[in-house]
């Protein structure tokens, strides 16, 4: 009894890709493997250096660069000046945090007064950006597209060396840069 129940499993679980792909056709979302954008014309596009009203200054240029990255490596849009282009992609970002994550607790031992102390470090903190994001068409100044508080988060390594812990950091931010501009990227080229 158990081999036809099997066998239905089987052919329900077989099928689901096809259901998948039926769905995804089915919206009229289309994978563009030309680099051009969908759904809009783009002729050429700038991006400028990110703003940054975090308190956290010196990763803007982390992220306009993997934005810009994004676009060479994967768009057919050529990449100009603010006052040349015909649309700008404006970043912002509003926010960047660490907390805490993880501890690591050493003990003292203090045999003249015997007692014992403990003393806590950070071994990793989780990173946190919040940045805005817009297309704009220069000349009308009409918003395109435009996504509030994208958020991202990844985890970091901390050490008592501050040159390792700011490349530990650095990474963490790249690392968000490069998820947040996936979203960036398909929300300016993938237009459905």
């Amino acid at each position: 009894k158990m081999a036809p129940i099997r066998d239905m499993w089987k052919r329900t679980l077989g099928l689901l890709p096809v259901c998948g792909l039926l769905l995804i056709l089915g919206c009229g979302y289309h994978f563009r493997a030309d680099g051009n954008p969908e759904g809009i014309a783009i002729p050429t596009l700038a991006i400028p250096l990110m703003e940054s009203t975090s308190s956290s200054l010196g990763f803007e240029s982390d992220f306009t660069e993997v934005i810009r990255d994004a676009f060479i490596r994967h768009g057919n849009v050529p990449l100009v000046s603010v006052d040349k282009a015909a649309m700008v992609l404006i970043g912002r970002i509003q926010e960047i945090r660490t907390d805490p994550v993880t501890y690591d607790i050493t003990e003292f031992s203090n045999l003249s007064r015997q007692t014992t102390d403990f003393y806590v470090t950070t071994d990793s903190r989780r990173l946190w950006v919040r940045l805005d994001a817009s297309l704009i068409d220069r000349k009308t100044k009409r918003i395109i597209w435009e996504e509030k508080s994208m958020i991202d988060k990844a985890r970091f390594l901390v050490t008592t060396d501050p040159l390792t812990n700011r490349h530990n950091q650095k990474k963490a931010i790249q690392e968000i840069a490069g998820r947040l501009v996936d979203r960036i990227y398909l929300s300016t080229m993938e237009r459905f």
